[in-house]
């Protein structure tokens, strides 16, 4: 049991010094997230808005070819009124006459629409560019500072995984997956020493009883008040040895 503490107080001792190192790099990482999602979110909108003007100019070059093919017709109608037969022809090519010319006019007015939208669409994503241009400038600015941190502390992260892993693969399974738990539960800390008394993790007072029990090693305990691991000043000091620190 009492390896098992230790082991478990020294794995916590090594994750508040890769959280130190988590620390050094501020909001940076958010930061950094932020910016690539803003940046994503306007690729997205002038993407879809250059969808949107594509496909506005192909309707208003269709419209085009289509006002073209209906004036031949018309043209064609029109000739065709000076060599009817009676007025029953000459009321179907009148009728297809105005038929024809609505349709033009429709599609004439579609086409002033779609060329306002189209300018409207290059207004909209003129003023974008701009915006994605400051952002993208700002996370490449962010991403080197973070870089630069990163890689200051690189060889020391390094060191402290690989001491990590060797220190995981002494803790028991059960043990690692309550570890991670409450650490996950409590801010980073799930080990804690008692100090004054108390538990250094929440401060509350730890009973006589318990603090006779966390010498005496036979199981482990956790703090009432926060869940948090307990082990003795003891067991904290032979961890800290162990690692040297």
């Amino acid at each position: 049991m009492v390896n098992r503490l230790i082991t478990l107080y020294q794995l916590q001792l090594i994750d508040d010094q890769l959280d130190d190192l988590e620390e050094l790099r501020g909001d940076l990482p958010l930061m950094v997230n932020e910016l690539k999602s803003q940046i994503d979110s306007i690729k997205t909108q002038v993407e879809e808005k250059g969808d949107d003007k594509k496909s506005a100019i192909e309707k208003r070059n269709f419209n085009d070819e289509e006002i073209i093919r209906l004036k031949e017709n018309l043209k064609k109608f029109k000739s065709q009124l000076f060599s009817v037969r009676n007025n029953k022809e000459y009321d179907a090519l009148t009728k297809e006459i105005d038929h024809t010319e609505k349709q033009i006019e429709n599609l004439e007015l579609e086409n002033v629409e779609l060329e306002d939208s189209v300018e409207r669409i290059k207004v909209e994503i003129a003023e974008l560019e701009p915006q994605l241009i400051k952002l993208e400038d700002e996370l490449k600015e962010k991403e080197s500072a973070l870089k630069e941190i990163i890689k200051s502390n690189e060889r020391e992260e390094e060191k402290l995984q690989a001491i990590r892993e060797e220190i995981v693969k002494k803790v028991r399974k059960q043990d690692y997956n309550v570890y991670m738990r409450i650490r996950k539960a409590s801010n980073g800390k799930a080990v804690v020493t008692v100090v004054r008394s108390a538990c250094s993790g929440c401060h509350n007072i730890v009973p006589p009883q318990r603090q006779i029990e966390l010498k005496q090693t036979r199981r482990i305990y956790t703090c009432e008040s926060c869940g948090r691991i307990l082990v003795s000043p003891d067991i904290a000091e032979e961890a800290k040895k162990l690692l040297k620190f």
